[in-house]
């Protein structure tokens, strides 16, 4: 199963009615493989772009919705200037004053959990028990939660900063104020160089889209184009040095493979879409406010990715279809937390083991050494399955019966019915997202922009992820 995304071109609209529209088109025609007589092989994705006739639905309460929703996407964005942060974490009068001596003496469940952020004292024991991924915060226990939030930069947000404020239960001791992070380096103190064009939704991590226009110019997304995603800081991976270890937990069979070693494998080439499931979050804020990075609708990228296919390197281990009782096939990242725990997930075996699954361990990106934002030197790429899924930075790759156990896997990147919050998610009742459904958005005009009508007609851009 493989996911493809092209270019959708469409007329006959009349201009006051692009609040709703529905888009109907034939794009795929078919796919073939070229062999080349080195072994390597190619796979070609055959797109029609057409006109398409767009009808309109439902304008007038899907205009109301916005209307009444729009100020809640705002609000949603990170914080982003020293002004905002300040509101938060602030001194208060009224509340005793703790040494971060006496917050050293709250580490456990036992004796209560309490961190210190900026100016305040904080106990989180509830919130921990409470909340799904709230044991990742107990990185901080008994000291700052700065240094850790310095990495996963994300909270810094109205709503978790909101929250965290009603655990407050006194004020941090102004001689201890700024003493954990004082001295310690910027961990995004070396990042790749970006494209001024990309948008970001956060600064650290970097998280950034296209404009809609620059998207819908290419096919094929140019590399300094393709929307970034990073949970962590961007590992600086010495391609001489790196290495991939592969692990069959059923036989204890290990194998590690270098760069060179990866491309002594038959190369294969694979035009596919990777997109963040994240992906028009900010659409869906207009509803219900929903958490994580204000993602527009450029969170998504087509490119050729070539490289090892990973039954060709399993296979090499013995691990075939027929000869294992394995269920998933986990990853792991070369990109850490501060507990030296990398990014982790995992896909099903069959689509790892599939030799039309297109699953490769790509090391070129659109022809050219694949970027550090986005896996250098190894990126897994699996076609028609969530971004989140596609590891960069590949370090481990773990053939188990079990999903990984990885926060990302088991409590993140999940979906839920509208009637679900953060006081009744069960995480356990809902199944890692792998496939997304259609998605089609319109690139051109941009929301509240203006267009010329000619001839009655008006000429849109736009995209549609779909499945084949």
């Amino acid at each position: 199963m493989s996911n493809l995304m092209t270019r959708v071109f469409l007329q006959r609209l009349p201009p006051k009615l692009c609040a709703g529209i529905s888009v109907g088109s034939n794009r795929y025609k078919h796919s073939h493989w070229e062999h080349h007589e080195n072994g390597s092989s190619e796979r070609h994705w055959v797109y029609s772009r057409n006109s398409a006739v767009a009808g309109l639905i439902g304008v007038g309460a899907g205009v109301a919705l916005w209307l009444n929703a729009h100020r809640s996407a705002e609000a949603a964005s990170l914080l982003t200037t020293d002004q905002e942060v300040s509101a938060f974490g602030a001194y208060r009068d009224g509340l005793p004053e703790y040494t971060l001596d006496d917050v050293s003496k709250h580490a456990s469940v036992k004796e209560r959990v309490w961190v210190a952020y900026r100016h305040g004292v904080y106990d989180i024991t509830d919130f921990i028990q409470e909340h799904p991924g709230g044991d990742k915060i107990l990185m901080g226990a008994g000291g700052s939660v700065e240094p850790f939030w310095a990495l996963y930069a994300v909270h810094k947000n109205p709503h978790v900063l909101e929250l965290f404020e009603k655990y407050r239960i006194g004020n941090l001791s102004s001689s201890d104020v700024g003493a954990h992070v004082k001295d310690m380096d910027d961990p995004y103190g070396n990042e790749p160089r970006r494209h001024v064009a990309l948008k970001p939704s956060s600064k650290k991590p970097f998280n950034a889209e296209p404009p809609l226009p620059l998207l819908a110019d290419n096919l094929i997304t140019p590399n300094e184009l393709f929307y970034v995603r990073n949970h962590l800081p961007v590992p600086d991976v010495d391609a001489s040095t790196y290495e991939l270890d592969i692990t069959d937990e059923e036989t204890d069979k290990e194998k590690v493979l270098t760069l060179d070693a990866i491309k002594k494998y038959p190369k294969h080439t694979v035009t596919a879409t990777i997109q963040c499931a994240g992906n028009r979050r900010s659409e869906m804020t207009r509803v219900k406010a929903v958490k994580g990075l204000s993602w527009g609708q450029a969170a998504i990228g087509n490119a050729k990715w070539s490289g090892a296919r990973l039954c060709d390197v399993l296979k090499d281990m013995g691990i075939e279809r027929d000869t294992t009782d394995a269920l998933h096939v986990q990853f792991e990242g070369l990109d850490t937390d501060p507990a030296n725990m990398p990014y982790g997930s995992s896909i099903p075996i069959e689509k790892a083991l599939d030799p039309y699954g297109d699953v490769i361990l790509a090391y070129e990106m659109n022809g050219e050494t694949i970027p550090r934002d986005h896996g250098y030197p190894i990126r897994v790429i699996v076609p028609g399955v969530v971004g989140a899924r596609n590891v960069k930075w590949l370090g481990k790759i773990i053939i188990s019966k079990k999903e990984s156990d990885a926060h990302w896997q088991q409590n993140d990147y999940k979906g839920f019915a509208p009637n679900v919050d953060w006081d009744t998610v069960d995480f356990k009742k809902s199944p890692a997202i792998q496939e997304l459904p259609v998605i089609s958005a319109i690139c051109e005009p941009l929301e509240g922009g203006t267009v010329k009508v000619k001839n009655g007609k008006v000429k849109l851009r736009g995209e549609c992820l779909f499945h084949s």
